[in-house]
């Protein structure tokens, strides 16, 4: 029986719950003021679950394996994460946006598999690490971890 039909309840159920946890992700983040927000979360959520939804309609008679729509998604992540961070100065930024966007990706990725609840179980549970570790850190009076930037190497060469 094919999922991705749109008649099927089990198919906007999918859709659904990749919106909604591309939201709650995407609202945390927006809320911080970081770079990936709701929409960009919603559509990264969203787009894995179609992605792979189809890629498991591919049966085995076919070139191309489902394993490897999920596969070519992990790497299409992996450079939309590298877009996010940033050098400046010598530090890097975003990199936890980048690693957000990977489980964002994974969410996606267990939805359109069919595994629904354990994509929002997941996403429930990415919302809590980031709030948490943010407050923890807080309590702890913990430094941001942004180490100052080392002074240009220079030569001492002898003329």
């Amino acid at each position: 029986m094919p999922v991705f039909d749109l008649y099927l309840p089990l198919f906007w159920q999918r859709i659904g719950i990749a919106l909604v946890c591309g939201g709650i992700i995407g609202l945390e983040r927006r809320l911080r003021g970081k770079s990936a927000g709701i929409l960009t979360s919603i559509l990264i959520c969203l787009g894995t679950e179609v992605f792979v939804a189809l890629g498991t309609l591919i049966t085995a008679d076919t070139v191309v394996h489902p394993l490897r729509v999920v596969l070519q998604v992990v790497t299409g992540i992996g450079l939309l994460g590298t877009g996010v961070n940033m050098a400046k100065e010598s530090l890097v930024h975003g990199g936890t946006s980048a690693a957000v966007i990977w489980i964002l990706a994974v969410i996606g990725s267990a939805i359109g598999l069919g595994y629904e609840y354990g994509g929002l179980i997941l996403a429930l549970v990415t919302v809590g690490v980031l709030v948490g570790v943010d407050l923890l850190e807080a309590g702890l009076r913990l430094r941001d971890g942004i180490l100052p930037p080392h002074p240009p190497f220079r030569r001492n060469r002898k003329r």
